[in-house]
């Protein structure tokens, strides 16, 4: 059983042979379901859509598909993980850990979603797990839907078109840079971690702080 899921894992990882395997429907696949379902927080997220973009700049995907698409997924992820938080409300909180289901990765980013309000529908999707259980979060806190989807549409533009693009552009402008994919996936790893090391550091140093669970008030 191991084993099994030690292959499971490597493969998921292995972003470079998900996308040549799969190409535009699984990035498309993988990018709903780290977005809208509690499952997906451990998928490859941030370095699959950057090498995305540098496969479409050699020809293996067609980037005049693959961001709209991969925003479209984005967008609709966050308002399927959005409408469980909305219709759960409190419940989700009460919900005992699982494999597929943490229970503080959800207190993190209720935490986070308290500390910057609606500004985080944009600022998570660029914070792994975060961006998976913000939107139940901002649900289940009841953040008006006119707003909340204003907020998705950008954040879904600048995380899912904008990530695609930014690998667009080097495997443009670098030459052979997708002969040397596994630097660049490891760049886009480190990047991302980022904010989660930072933000246990602060909390190393803070007293934490409890957070209501009723109607947000950052609305």
């Amino acid at each position: 059983m191991l084993e099994l899921i030690r292959n499971v894992l490597h493969n998921l990882y292995d972003v470079q042979g998900l996308i040549q395997w799969g190409g535009t429907l699984l990035v498309c696949v993988i990018v709903f379901v780290e977005t809208g379902l509690f499952v997906g927080f451990f998928l490859p997220g941030d370095s699959l859509l950057v090498t995305a973009g540098v496969f479409s700049a050699t020809g293996v995907l067609k980037i005049g598909t693959l961001v709209p698409v991969v925003t479209l997924c984005a967008f609709a992820g966050d308002q399927l993980g959005y409408w469980i938080g909305r219709r759960a409300g409190q419940a989700i909180y009460r919900r005992q850990d699982s494999a597929f289901f943490k229970r503080r990765y959800l207190e993190r980013a209720r935490a986070f979603y308290e500390k910057y309000g609606g500004k985080t529908v944009i600022l998570a999707r660029f914070v792994p797990i975060v961006r998976t259980f913000c939107p139940p979060v901002a649900g289940a806190a009841q953040m008006r839907y006119a707003r909340y989807v204003a907020y998705d549409v950008v954040g879904a533009c600048c995380w899912g078109a904008g990530l695609v693009l930014a690998g667009y552009f080097l495997g443009s402008v670098v030459p052979n840079i997708s002969q040397r994919i596994h630097w660049v996936i490891a760049v886009v790893v480190i990047l991302s971690l980022l904010p989660a090391v930072i933000g246990a550091m602060r909390s190393r140093s803070s007293k934490p702080e409890a957070f209501p669970l009723g109607r947000s008030t950052q609305e």
